[in-house]
């Protein structure tokens, strides 16, 4: 197992539940309220959103966005473990351990679509190392830490990025 990229993992999986479950508890700029993630909910009817929704954007976001979220799980799964189903499993865990989270500290809505998109991301992020093979393993280690420390001075940016006098309640 490659250290590197073991830690490269767990700093991405900390922006994951960063993402996922602390929202109450931080702010960047303006995307969000954090008063109004603290609820829970729950929905384990595979593909509702498709059935429910007002409008193709809905899923189109909420499903392209869970997919592309978990690409760098998939990747940096496995050059960190080197075996597709392990990979895979990895993702599809931490998914799991994110959804119940949310369910069990009301930290957000658990859906069931979540953990399939999530998985299917963590897919794609396999399918994307194994075909760019062992040369790029670096370079995807070195955005495991990148992207962590991006999204870290946006944390300690907060409130700052935003205007709020420009905020639109969406419905």
């Amino acid at each position: 197992m490659n250290r590197k990229a073991l830690g490269a993992l767990a700093a991405y999986c900390c922006v994951v539940i960063a993402l996922t479950m602390c929202k109450a508890f931080f702010r960047i700029g303006y995307l969000w309220d954090p008063a109004n993630q603290r609820r829970r909910g729950l929905s384990l009817l595979p593909l509702a959103e498709l059935h429910d929704a007002q409008s193709w954007f809905a899923p189109l976001f909420g499903y392209g966005g869970n997919i592309a979220f978990f690409i760098p799980v998939g990747v940096l799964a496995y050059v960190t473990f080197r075996d597709t189903r392990w990979a895979v499993l990895f993702g599809f865990g931490l998914s799991l351990a994110v959804e119940t989270g949310q369910y069990l500290f009301a930290l957000g809505y658990s859906d069931i679509d979540d953990l399939l998109m999530n998985t299917v991301g963590t897919l794609v992020g396999v399918g994307i190392a194994r075909a760019c093979g062992p040369r790029l393993h670096t370079f995807w280690i070195a955005l495991g830490y990148v992207v962590p420390l991006c999204f870290l001075g946006l944390v300690l940016a907060g409130e700052r990025l935003g205007d709020p006098s420009k905020v639109t309640e969406v419905y």
